[in-house]
């Protein structure tokens, strides 16, 4: 048994785990509150549109010498402005715009990163994830991303759950169903960047969506939803970075995978009690 808690002593005795432990659970509450919406409302291909269409901003903030998270972030929010405003056009169905627009961004990037030959560090980190690399006013930045999210989605709740009905219904009780909708893609985004550092752009779907669909059967309730699915995100981002401090993989990509099997295996443990309660009760002797 003390040989078993030993590493864990050891890595969380390491400075730079801690931080990764820490924020890595921040990222993990932002992606358990929105990601509950983005399953409620089938939103999943706008995150990962938005991940992608992080790489234009990513590669202009390469060759200018700035931060690349900080190009990744100005290149989704144009991007879900873009969203937006082809919504409010009403031309285009939602998925067409996304898609238009995700080919466009995503094509753009790699347009920009073929010129430039000293570009693969600086982007494969942001692409694959670097929560190795979080530091301290990274974790006090996931703070208050964190209280954003959860107050926005408190304050929006009640916009949010008729939005999800039907937008006529949410225009007749008073709510307006286009600021309720770019809302909830700002929301989408938001957890799209602040994810970046933890899973990278190409994976943040993974840490947006297993958690929320392993909670969904275990609660009726959207905030309990929510609860349950940030504590399961967070146990995958401590199983990721545990898997990857013991094989040596890579921290981005394991949480990702544990993230996903973590859905699996709710999804198991359901089918596993609605067997059990199939079988007949014993009769009394």
């Amino acid at each position: 048994m003390f040989l078993s808690m030993h590493w864990i002593l050891d890595a969380l005795d390491s400075a730079f785990f801690a931080r990764a432990l820490l924020g890595g659970s921040l990222v993990a509450a932002v992606c358990g509150v929105v990601g509950s919406w983005v399953v409620i409302r089938g939103m999943a291909f706008l995150g990962e549109a938005i991940g992608h269409g992080m790489l234009p901003g990513v590669a202009i903030a390469t060759l200018a010498g700035i931060p690349p998270i900080v190009g990744g972030a100005v290149s989704a929010v144009t991007m879900s402005a873009l969203i937006a405003a082809l919504q409010r056009r009403g031309k285009l169905s939602y998925d067409t715009s996304i898609g238009l627009l995700f080919v466009a961004m995503l094509a753009t990037g790699v347009i920009i990163i073929s010129y430039s030959g000293n570009f693969a560090t600086d982007a494969s980190a942001l692409l694959f994830g670097d929560i190795l690399a979080i530091s301290t006013a990274d974790v006090w930045i996931l703070t208050v991303v964190a209280v954003v999210a959860a107050s926005c989605a408190a304050v929006c709740h009640r916009a949010f759950v008729a939005l999800a009905f039907d937008r006529r219904t949410a225009h007749t009780l008073g709510y307006r169903p286009r600021l309720a909708q770019a809302m909830l893609v700002g929301l989408v985004t938001l957890a799209v960047v602040a994810s970046a550092q933890a899973v990278g752009t190409l994976l943040v779907v993974a840490l947006l969506l297993g958690p929320a669909v392993a909670a969904q059967p275990w609660s009726a309730r959207i905030p309990g939803r929510m609860l349950i699915a940030a504590l399961l995100g967070i146990a995958a981002v401590a199983a990721g970075l545990a898997v990857s401090w013991l094989a040596g993989t890579a921290a981005g990509s394991s949480i990702a995978a544990s993230a996903v099997a973590v859905a699996a295996l709710s999804h198991l443990c359901l089918a596993g009690l609605t067997v059990l309660r199939r079988i007949p009760a014993p009769s009394p002797a």
